[in-house]
């Protein structure tokens, strides 16, 4: 076997691709807004825990930080001019939800709100912040799980995420999920 030619570079992040994700945020209409955020993930199942991470200086930071609550609702294809808009564009001067015509709806468990058009939204509360250099790292744990009822399948009632068509961003461009090439087990199921 040929030996594989590798080049070192400088500590970075570079375990991509990461989700599309908006985060909302918000208690009151006047105070609901979006921020689109690259580094979020799961990291606990039980409780179901997440992490979402941001700079102190975004517009979101002291809302999620005062309400101790907020939605990542996943991005589809549809969904990625949004994303994309709510990621460049401030909540301190524009009102997201207007600008971009999404719809923001009750959560059940926490007083953020989620986006409708979202096809899963996931409800969150923040049970520690904590300081990490240029970001703050926000852990929460997953109250409630809201999922598009067309993303289940009739025949089994599981859920489709396939369908969803979800958004990844990888160095700066967005991408759709690729084909399935297996499924968790794959490599030592009998034939």
């Amino acid at each position: 076997m040929a030996k594989i030619q590798k080049r070192t570079l400088r500590g970075g992040n570079m375990l991509n691709p990461t989700p599309v994700v908006m985060v909302s945020c918000g208690n009151t209409l006047d105070e609901y807004n979006i921020i689109t955020i690259a580094w979020t993930g799961t990291v606990n199942s039980d409780p179901p825990m997440c992490s979402i991470s941001i700079r102190p200086e975004r517009h979101s930071y002291d809302i999620i930080k005062r309400n101790g609550a907020f939605v990542i609702n996943l991005v589809d294809r549809k969904l990625a001019p949004c994303a994309d808009w709510c990621g460049v564009r401030s909540g301190k001067k524009f009102n997201k939800f207007m600008e971009t015509g999404l719809t923001p709806i009750r959560a059940t468990a926490v007083c953020a709100p989620m986006i409708e058009e979202s096809p899963v939204n996931l409800e969150c509360k923040v049970t520690q912040v904590i300081p990490l250099g240029s970001h703050d790292l926000f852990l929460a744990e997953i109250v409630a799980v809201h999922v598009n009822g067309r993303l289940f399948s009739p025949k089994t009632d599981a859920i489709n995420l396939q369908k969803a068509d979800l958004v990844v961003y990888s160095h700066g461009h967005y991408y759709t999920l690729g084909n399935i090439i297996g499924k968790f087990g794959f490599s030592v199921e009998k034939k």
